[in-house]
């Protein structure tokens, strides 16, 4: 089986959450979100790395030493976007390894393990790039757009779209695996869409539509459950799951 490194974006600070804490510790049904996400995780890389903020690495550390879980941590001193977030990976000791990279979003609670399972086993089996899950919504947060084929072409935040947002779409949930040199080599270029409009930050899904022009394989699936969008943006969105 080809070498998976799972790699988990939790520098958020918890400030926009209202948290003294980064917001991936918040506990989520009695259990930190990134207990769970470790939990998900042991089945592909029994010490994942995990992207902190310089703040958030003590606390983050002492929690998952609590638990007895195995990490690789690497700080991102400043908040400079995802896709600044993800290149280092370079600088983990599992990155040499790693042939793909199993990407998860730090504040999302629910995902699920047979989630994960499928998308992973599509991933290797059609020998795909970059393989992400989504699901349709109202309101997404981010839109996938498909050609006629019904192949991916892009994908965007809808605050990076300009004019009004859709009232209905399909979104992606904050998982992806990918080869790692491809995707890599990408976001260290200085391509359209690297750098938000709105905020200035180095993005990560604009790298997309860059593995599609340049004729990688692209696959998004609609498999995820509604419960997996869930996601720790401000208490609220987890308030009824508490």
């Amino acid at each position: 089986m080809a070498s998976i490194g799972a790699l988990i974006a939790a520098a958020g600070r918890g400030i926009r959450a209202g948290l003294p804490y980064p917001k991936t510790l918040y506990p989520v049904q009695g259990k930190a979100i990134l207990l769970r996400i470790f939990e998900m995780l042991r089945p592909y890389d029994s010490q994942p790395t995990v992207i902190v903020s310089p703040s958030g690495a003590e606390p983050i550390a002492q929690s998952l030493e609590q638990e007895q879980f195995l990490a690789h941590f690497v700080v991102q001193p400043e908040p400079k976007g995802m896709g600044d977030a993800v290149l280092r990976f370079a600088q983990s000791p599992a990155f040499d390894a790693a042939e793909h990279v199993l990407l998860i979003w730090g504040d999302v609670p629910f995902v699920q393990p047979e989630t994960v399972s499928q998308m992973v086993a599509t991933h290797l089996r059609e020998d795909n790039d970059f393989t992400f899950v989504t699901r349709r919504v109202a309101r997404p947060y981010t839109v996938v757009s498909r050609g006629q084929a019904g192949g991916v072409t892009r994908v965007v935040e809808t605050r990076e779209a300009g004019g009004d947002p859709p009232l209905e779409g399909e979104r992606d949930i904050g998982l992806f695996v990918f080869r790692k040199l491809p995707l890599f080599e990408t976001l260290a270029l200085d391509l359209p869409g690297r750098l938000g409009r709105s905020t200035g930050e180095h993005g990560f899904l604009y790298a997309i539509e860059h593995l599609v022009h340049a004729g990688r394989k692209v696959a998004a699936l609609p498999i995820a459950q509604e419960i997996e969008l869930v996601s720790l943006n401000s208490l609220k969105d987890v308030s009824d799951f508490t």
